[in-house]
């Protein structure tokens, strides 16, 4: 009887203890945290500097895997993409994006040129897709899309939710195929829509023209790689000219290389003059871009600036500079206010993040980016003087240049 009570006691003990046993395994996966319960992802250690709890993130993850049907067409790096750009977008930076392989390709491509598409440069303003200036005789010019012009739709795609680089893919396209802008134009009731027919684009990036009245007028499209040099060129014809009245028109420009705009900058200023800050709001110390000092302008030079809606970034820092020393006069509209600086950061090999590192000021410490400049005299371009083909900023122009003080 003894050894049978025993017996029993026994077997009790070792089913407690194997309970116990099954509960600590239990519990102790219930709580596993949720990052170790993500088997397919490497690297994936919170690093000890950030002070995030990360927890939430992995439990999303998780939640995805045990309730959506559509979980497994997704891979789990393009899910990591995905929260990169996230995260990037958190920012609540228009000109900062992450750019998977795919998009990476595509960037780099445009960087190149070997793309096609309408010619309008486009950005994201009060948080609407919004045209920054149609390039010269493109496809967008010829369809009549103007600054300012607000892009509502990409054929069937509303763009309101869409990155800069996300509408430029769906704008860019074969050469002869039609992309369909549903766009609105500021003083119209209602939307239209402008059927445009893609093409290869390729402006000149440099014009010049010296009128029957003496003024000499140079067209700058952009600042691309070589624009300086062409500038320089363009300067030469205007100096065999004869002539001290010059009107640079940068109507249009959507600005680009950041030492095109410093290089021309230095033909009118002495060596070490500053032309435009690069202010990184944090304890970095600003950098300053100087005038290389090329200076062979007299002050008796006449000269005329014409900016517009459309005038952006590089355009700004060209024209602002210019008019923060007096030396030119600006005319036109206020420009686009593109102020800030990107820089492109290799992620991996096959993935880039393009992320504004500060904003750009005036050598007079004007923020360009808060409201773009203000020309010394307004003058407005309407529907009706594009249509008679009259330019009222042109005229301005002249008149000044005529009028000298």
């Amino acid at each position: 009887m003894i050894k049978h009570l025993k017996t029993k006691s026994t077997l009790a003990t070792f089913l407690l203890v194997f309970v116990f046993f099954l509960l600590g395994i239990y519990l102790g996966s219930y709580n596993k945290s949720e990052i170790s319960k993500v088997l397919s992802v490497s690297n994936k250690e919170q690093p000890a500097e950030i002070t995030a709890d990360f927890s939430t993130f992995w439990k999303a993850w998780n939640t995805i895997d045990e309730k959506s049907p559509d979980a497994s067409k997704v891979s789990d790096q393009q899910r990591i993409y995905g929260a990169i750009s996230g995260l990037v977008g958190s920012l609540n930076d228009p000109y900062s994006v992450f750019f998977n392989p795919e998009e990476t390709k595509s960037f780099e491509e445009d960087i190149a040129g070997s793309f096609s598409g309408i010619g309008v440069e486009v950005g994201i303003k009060n948080k609407i897709l919004t045209v920054i200036a149609p390039l010269k005789d493109t496809p967008g010019f010829k369809a009549g899309l103007k600054s300012g012009d607000k892009i509502l739709k990409i054929d069937k795609t509303i763009t309101s939710d869409l990155t800069i680089e996300e509408a430029v893919k769906l704008i860019h396209g074969e050469k002869g195929t039609t992309v369909t802008l549903t766009i609105f134009r500021d003083g119209e009731k209602d939307s239209r829509e402008v059927k445009i027919v893609r093409d290869i684009i390729n402006v000149p990036i440099v014009e010049t023209k010296l009128r029957p009245d003496g003024v000499f007028v140079i067209t700058l499209n952009s600042f691309s790689a070589n624009s300086a040099q062409l500038f320089k060129n363009a300067l030469q014809e205007f100096s065999d000219a004869k002539t001290d009245k010059l009107v640079l028109d940068l109507r249009g420009n959507p600005g680009g290389y950041l030492d095109s705009a410093v290089s021309m900058a230095s033909w009118f200023l002495p060596s070490g003059k500053p032309i435009v800050t690069e202010d990184y709001s944090s304890d970095k110390k600003p950098k300053i871009y100087r005038s290389e000092g090329y200076n062979i302008f007299s002050k008796d030079l006449k000269f005329v600036i014409l900016i517009d809606k459309g005038s952006a970034s590089a355009s700004e820092i060209l024209a602002g500079a210019m008019q923060d020393y007096g030396i030119a006069k600006l005319v036109g509209e206020q420009s686009y206010g593109k102020g800030s600086v990107q820089e492109v950061i290799n992620i991996t090999p096959d993935t880039i993040l393009k992320i504004t590192i500060a904003k750009w000021l005036t050598p007079k410490g004007t923020s360009i980016s808060l409201k773009g400049l203000t020309p010394d005299y307004k003058v407005e371009l309407t529907q009706k003087d594009y249509d008679a083909k009259i330019d009222p900023q042109m005229n301005k122009a002249v008149e000044l240049l005529t009028n000298w003080k």
